[in-house]
């Protein structure tokens, strides 16, 4: 019998078999990919993953009960790693054919994706991953300019990677079920995107921006720009919109402009 669910982890494991086949299919897994799962919990999608026979399969789970399960179910048939997914450095982990499957919990599923987005060789680190958000943080990461959700997160998902919305999925489709939605998003990281020096900045020039997101951007051009109105005249930017209204390739030449001066 499964361990009950941590409250403190942010364990939901997924239970519903036909959203479990879903990501299956979506992964396209055959015996020349390699497969990362965080997250795997009592290891009901990595028994499916299993199935299709990858090359080499790691998991990666914090809890020790569930280590101690998913080695009485699973053996030498797979890989796992007893760390927290936040504490990983996965560039050492580097494989041909990598995909990333994760049921990521809610309390920190924001800051593991931004982990991945700011992997140096995104694009030859893996090829796809699958991800599961609660489904207000999915609608923030794949909303377009001059929507509610859009903002930071939208700016920097998009800055490497191509994201695809599959479907949202409902609690009861979870053990214990969550008082929210969740969403199955893929991401396919970008092999040419907007080069910028260090994603930090970007972090940062979003920040500054979305802090006051009802404000206009004069403001923050201010703050960033002695010049700010030349910045802005350049960059073809109106300082009476926004940060709202402006689109992703407008934040990514103002992150450049502040780089070329720090």
């Amino acid at each position: 019998m499964s361990p009950f669910p941590k409250k403190s982890l942010g364990q939901n494991f997924l239970i519903d078999e036909d959203i479990i086949n879903l990501i299956i299919e979506i992964g396209k897994i055959n015996k020349k990919i390699s497969v990362i799962e965080v997250g795997p919990g009592n290891g009901s999608l990595t028994e499916k993953i299993l199935e299709k026979e990858p090359k080499d399969f790691t998991v990666i789970e914090k809890d020790e009960r569930l280590v101690d399960i998913l080695n009485e179910k699973f053996g030498s048939k797979i890989k796992i790693i007893n760390k927290d997914m936040m504490k990983i450095e996965y560039s050492d982990h580097l494989k041909k054919n990598l995909i990333i499957f994760g049921n990521l919990p809610y309390n920190i599923s924001t800051q593991i994706l931004v982990k991945w987005i700011k992997i140096q060789n995104l694009s030859t680190f893996c090829n796809k991953l699958i991800l599961m958000f609660q489904k207000e943080v999915a609608d923030r990461i794949i909303a377009a300019p001059n929507t509610k959700n859009y903002g930071r997160l939208s700016i920097l998902s998009n800055w490497r990677m191509e994201i695809k919305k599959i479907i949202d999925i409902e609690p009861r489709s979870f053990n214990p079920s969550p008082k929210v939605r969740s969403t199955l998003l893929t991401f396919v990281p970008k092999n040419e995107f907007f080069e910028l020096n260090d994603p930090k900045n970007l972090e940062y020039i979003t920040n500054i921006f979305f802090n006051q997101r009802r404000k206009m951007i004069k403001k923050p051009m201010k703050f960033l720009f002695r010049n700010f109105e030349e910045v802005a005249k350049e960059l073809s930017i109106d300082l009476n919109l926004r940060p709202q209204n402006l689109e992703i390739l407008t934040y990514f030449k103002i992150c450049k402009y502040y780089e070329n001066l720090i």
